[in-house]
């Protein structure tokens, strides 16, 4: 991962998913210090990231954050899942740092309800025929 920047956490997602689509413009919009940097899967970059945190970008069971390194380490601590849905909310601040309340529930029960989403996002909310485009206010955000 050297060569992909890695001084803010970073959320690789689905940009042929709607719902995932809508998640990432939802972070841009409501992350107001500008702490996340988000990437699409489907790109070179997020495709190597996926891989260097040991997923097919091809066949994806879970959007990833990966945290910021602490010095000496190669890559940060890598959220999957349920985790890391909880771990974005906490990090957007008020009113959408309530969300990771949810942690109270234990994650046998979340991640396969996050995962019966996942499995079905496409069907259930859609598929873009062409990976999401932000507009040119957000892609100083987008790896």
């Amino acid at each position: 991962m050297s060569a992909i920047p890695r001084d803010h956490p970073i959320i690789v997602f689905d940009g042929m998913c709607v719902m995932c689509t809508a998640n990432a413009r939802f972070v841009l919009k409501h992350d107001r210090a500008g702490r996340f940097r988000l990437t699409a899967m489907q790109g070179d970059v997020g495709a190597q990231i996926m891989r260097d945190a040991g997923l097919d970008p091809l066949d994806p069971e879970s959007f990833v954050l990966i945290d910021v390194p602490e010095p000496g380490e190669e890559m940060g601590r890598v959220w999957m899942n349920s985790d890391a849905v909880l771990h974005m909310w906490a990090q957007l601040g008020w009113p959408w740092r309530a969300g990771a309340l949810f942690k109270v529930i234990p994650r046998a029960i979340r991640d396969p309800l996050y995962k019966l989403i996942a499995r079905n996002r496409y069907k259930w909310f859609g598929k873009r025929e062409e990976c999401w485009v932000p507009t040119p206010e957000q892609k100083r955000w987008i790896l």
